[in-house]
Formats: C-alpha cells, structure tokens, sequence
C-alpha cells in the first residue's frame, strides 16, 4: 500500500536537504529519499574536504616563500596531518547521521535507499512505495566521469573521492585533467612532496576559464615543479605496482593517477521514462520554476546551470517557492560566480571575453595586472594575478568579470553584485576603494576600459 505525503525529494545533496527541511517548515508531509550521505559530494570529498587540502597547501607554500621576506625558514610539510584533519572534521559516519538528525528534527521523513520513479508523483524505494501528492524534486546530483581508456578499467585509479581519503602523500601523482579538480589537487599534493605531473588534452589548463588564467597557472606551476603536459591525449593505461600512461607525448608513470576528466549526471535508473523524460540526457530541461514536468522539479547539478553548491542551494530556493504556490523571481544565471581554489585563486562571474563574443555582444575589455597593484607589491611573492572585466559596450555595463590572485574569490564578490545588478561602469568608476587592497585593482580595470 502507497504511502501518502506531499513531496518526496530523492537526493539529498545541499539543494535537496535545504529544500527538504524548507518544505517540513512550511507544514508539508515530506519524504527524502537518500541511499548514501546526506548532504552530498559537497561536505564529505568535495567542496569542504579539498578546501581544507588547499588551506594547509597555502600554508606551506607561504612558509616557502618566507625566506624572501624575512627569516630563513625550513618546511617539513607532514601530509598525515591533514589527512587526520580531514578525517576528524567529515568523517562520513558522523556527518551523515547529523545531517539526518537535523532533518528529522524539522519533521523529514528520511528514507533509506535508492529511489525510482515509477509513476506520475510516485517513488518507489525498495519494497516501498511513495505517493506524492504535490510532486517530486530531483537532486541527485553527479559521478565522476571514468573515460574509456584502453587498460584503465580495473586499476585502482583515484577519483576526487580517493584523493580526499589519501592518508599519505604519494611519491608522484598523474592527474588525468587539467580542469578544476585536476588542478587543485595536484597543487596540494606538489606543495606535500609529490612529484605530479599533469596531462590536459586541450592548449592550456583550466580551459573553460580565460585563456590569461590558464596561462598564469601553468607559469605558477612550472615554478613550483609540476610538470604540465597540455595538448597532450591518453592512449592507453597499465598498472603494475605503479602507473604507466602511454600517451601522444611519450610514456609517463607514477604511483598514483587521478582520474579528473569531469562528472556524469546521476539519472540512469532514476526510471524518468515513466514521467516521459530521457534517463541518457546529459541534464534535465528546468523553467524558471524550476520545473523539469508536470509535479516534477530537478534542481543541482543535473540541471546543467553550473555544478555548484551554491547554484544548488539558490535552485532549492525557488523550487520551494514554487512548490508552495508562493511567487517570487523566476530563477536567473546571469551572474554565477564560480571559483577554482588554486593558489593564485581564480574567481569567474558571468561571461568570459570568448562567451560574450560567442553571443555577438559589443564588447569591451578592461585589464589590470594584479601584482602591479599596491598591495600586489606589499603582497609580494604569491601575488600573482589580474583583473579583466567584460563589458557590454551598448548598455555600458559588465557581462562578465574575471580575478585571479590572492583571495580572488573574495574580491570576485563586489563584481558579482555589479553584474547581477547591472550596475552601469560609470557608477563603478565613481566608488571609492579602500587603499592599499587587492579589491583597489577593480578600479584600475574599469580605466582601462575607458582606454579600450
């Protein structure tokens, strides 16, 4: 017999734990349906666990960096350490009964299991079977994307979750991917002893971003020793005790490979054939609403809106919203920041200078060399970085902004508001800016502009 409550959300990544807790607030009979960790990739192998990594890797790169600014200092940087930080702070055991406690102290039905849709607002979990009276939402997130590489299959590779769960630094590392996980993580683990080297098959790292990012990181690798090999493809994998990656650039081994080529969507066996949609679709079709259906929502990185904690959490907000018939803004992904934790940072808002040029916008572009700034110079070694603003040139405000530096995804912050807000240059050029900071540099790019 069905069991009858007002939602059930099946995946309870951030967006769907907050949705879920949101909706029983609101008095709704909720059912969440989760068979691993409550709470998602995010706090348990992603966002937390390798900002932490990247945390103790600064650390270690200022105290480097020290001899250049005052006393000699030697660095006997311990990996077990952080390892054992990592695993004090999400250990998934404890963290996920937390999370479930807080949801069923809100009044969530937690539901062990993996869920599957097998009728219009109806979820079946195991011998259960759910009935949803308003709806269901969606959240099931992504996987890491494992590609079909000639003897990869059956060695043991690492993935963003195996890199987190390392209790040793190994003795060199080959990361597959040149992207956001691939980067970060090889820096940590360089910064810890490792000899990495990096094969990206596009022309230079982190790819989606500038092309001045990608070209900044790879000088900053070089000095620091990783070994970058761009445009460079895998052709096949052995493993025998260590790794040997035959590629187009000669043969490469190490001890450990990491596997950072980018994730899948989670909806093979979610059973969307029986609401008339495509489990082989690379993201769901949402409207503003956040509507994926009839009684049906998806919200999180299955959308295809940015696989992102915080995309997933303003989505759960408007879904919720829907959900209880109240109105508000239809959802917007104008101004998405996003930042890649390396170390300099790289902080991105709205459209890089190539995706506003793809939409045939008048652009102009404004840069400024960050280390050139004041606070760049007292900064000193570690103060690499820019700022390169993308402007509409017809309605004279940004599109698009891009900081790379120390703390650039905290000086991206200002720069999110004026392209959310579509603050017009002149009102930004008026400001004032603190003095002597590395957020000053955003008024030197705006001159530039005027210069372009």
């Amino acid at each position: 017999m069905a069991e009858e409550v007002d939602v059930v959300v099946i995946g309870l990544g951030p967006g769907g734990e907050n949705a879920a807790g949101l909706l029983a607030d609101a008095g709704l009979r909720v059912a969440a349906v989760e068979a691993r960790l409550v709470g998602g990739e995010c706090p348990y192998f992603a966002c937390v666990p390798t900002k932490m990594m990247a945390r103790a890797g600064d650390l270690v790169a200022d105290a480097r960096r020290a001899p250049e600014l005052a006393a000699d200092t030697t660095v006997r940087p311990d990996w077990t350490r952080v390892a054992a930080r990592i695993r004090d702070e999400a250990t998934d055991d404890w963290n996920d009964q937390a999370a479930a406690d807080r949801l069923t102290g809100r009044g969530v039905q937690l539901v062990r299991g993996e869920g599957v849709i097998t009728g219009k607002r109806e979820v079946t979990v195991g011998d259960r079977v759910l009935r949803a009276e308003r709806g269901i939402l969606l959240n099931t997130g992504t996987a890491p994307l494992v590609p079909p590489i000639e003897g990869l299959a059956g060695t043991p590779f690492w993935t963003n979750r195996e890199a987190v769960r390392a209790k040793t630094a190994p003795e060199s590392l080959v990361v597959l991917g040149g992207g956001v996980v691939g980067v970060e993580t090889a820096q940590v683990f360089a910064r810890f002893g490792t000899r990495v080297t990096i094969i990206e098959g596009g022309p230079r790292l982190v790819g989606r971003e500038e092309p001045e990012a990608g070209d900044l990181l790879g000088k900053v690798f070089e000095r620091e020793g990783v070994d970058v090999r761009t445009g460079t493809r895998v052709e096949r994998v052995a493993h025998d005790g260590a790794f040997t990656l035959g590629t187009t650039g000669g043969e490469i081994t190490g001890e450990r490979l990491l596997v950072a080529t980018g994730r899948r969507p989670n909806l093979k066996g979610l059973g969307l054939g029986a609401v008339g949609l495509d489990e082989n679709a690379r993201a769901l079709d949402v409207d503003g609403n956040m509507r994926a259906g009839d009684g049906l929502w998806a919200i999180g990185d299955i959308t295809g809106k940015g696989a992102f904690t915080h995309v997933s959490m303003y989505q759960s907000a408007v879904a919720v919203r829907d959900i209880l018939d109240r109105t508000g803004p239809p959802a917007s992904y104008r101004a998405v920041p996003r930042v890649t934790f390396t170390d300099p940072e790289i902080g991105v808002v709205g459209l890089t200078e190539a995706e506003a040029r793809d939409q045939n916008l008048p652009v102009r572009v404004g840069r400024t060399n960050l280390a050139q700034s004041t606070r760049g110079w007292i900064h000193g070694p570690g103060g690499d970085g820019f700022v390169k603003l993308v402007q509409d040139a017809e309605w004279g405000v940004l599109v698009g902004a891009t900081v790379m530096g120390p703390m650039a995804g905290e000086i991206l912050g200002a720069l999110s508001v004026a392209v959310h807000a579509e603050v017009h240059v002149d009102t930004l050029s008026t400001m004032i800016y603190a003095y002597p900071t590395f957020h000053r540099a955003i008024e030197t790019a705006l001159a530039d502009l005027y210069d372009d």
